[in-house]
């Protein structure tokens, strides 16, 4: 299994269509925050819009992707003179359309917006080392430009059905989205640095290594050794393709390991620790509760919980 289908694996990631937004000239539309464990995400089809969180404003074209992992409050701005208009919305059985105040003319974009929900363990992690937000171009490349026309065909086939298994298709293709955003290497699609899609062969097959076994003893002479580089080298190579140390990736590699460990396996904390490659379990206790939030057995004890009790 390749690292990004192994990511969303551990992230117990589900994706939902919330609203199809056929917006009109000079819109503002206000997104509210989503809740904990939840990224917002956009899909712009058509048209040209703005897209602003918090001090960041975004120029998104058709084609263009955007992920904001942390779900903040954001707004959608279209262009065009005049005073801005607010929106309405119309419910149907799987999703809402969004269209502006008073408007009969054509749409100026049409843009699918979601969330992706995701576990507090593995999928916090995962979310948390992400760039927020995303910016991807698929339409800046003829490879990703064709795959992203096919998914938005049957996003827009399937949205104008709105029947049976809508919501599932719906739901799956959005899924879809989230694995080409994260195996994008930073170029003329993105700017930003996800660490899923280190474009340095190296480097790449080291993150591959540690996301297949984190429990080894990986050290920075190994790996650099492995890679045919310096220490100083590999490194700076390593920062610059994922945007974190080899130390930090280490850590939350073997993180989400441990999450997943605790929620599906009945291992003593001591043994889950030494098989993520903590040489105390007090030391791996102190690391798991400054990342996840709680320690390892109150984690195990909400996730026993939540199975229990359902979604």
């Amino acid at each position: 299994m390749d690292s990004v289908s192994r990511l969303l694996r551990m992230a117990r990631l589900s994706a939902q269509l919330d609203k199809r937004c056929l917006l009109g000239g000079a819109t503002r539309m206000e997104v509210s925050a989503y809740g904990e464990f939840e990224a917002a995400f956009h899909v712009l089809l058509e048209g040209e819009c703005r897209l602003q969180v918090g001090s960041t404003v975004l120029y998104l074209e058709a084609g263009d992707v955007v992920v904001i992992p942390s779900g903040a409050p954001h707004r959608v701005i279209t262009p065009g003179p005049g005073p801005g208009r607010g929106t309405a919305e119309t419910a149907g059985e799987v999703f809402v359309t969004t269209r502006s105040d008073g408007d009969d003319t054509a749409p100026v974009i049409d843009l699918f917006c979601g969330r992706y929900r995701f576990d507090s363990g593995a999928g916090a992690v995962l979310f948390r080392s992400l760039p927020d937000p995303v910016h991807v171009s698929f339409g800046a490349s003829p490879e990703s430009d064709e795959v992203l026309r096919m998914l938005s065909a049957l996003m827009r086939l399937e949205a104008q059905r709105e029947g049976a298994g809508t919501a599932a298709i719906l739901a799956s293709l959005c899924t879809v989205l989230l694995a080409m955003v994260l195996r994008t290497s930073a170029g003329r699609a993105t700017s930003n640095i996800v660490w899923t899609a280190a474009a340095d062969r190296s480097v790449a097959e080291a993150v591959e290594a540690i996301l297949n076994d984190p429990g080894a003893d990986w050290t920075i002479e190994v790996l650099s050794r492995a890679a045919a580089m310096s220490r100083a080298t590999f490194q700076r190579r390593f920062s610059r393709e994922t945007g974190m140390t080899v130390g930090g990736f280490l850590a939350k590699a073997r993180l989400m390991a441990a999450t997943e460990l605790l929620g599906s396996s009945d291992a003593t904390v001591a043994d889950i620790a030494g098989r993520v490659g903590y040489h105390s379990e007090s030391a791996f206790s102190r690391a798991f509760r400054a990342e996840i939030g709680t320690t390892p057995a109150r984690f195990r004890r909400d996730q026993s919980q939540r199975h229990r009790t359902g979604p």
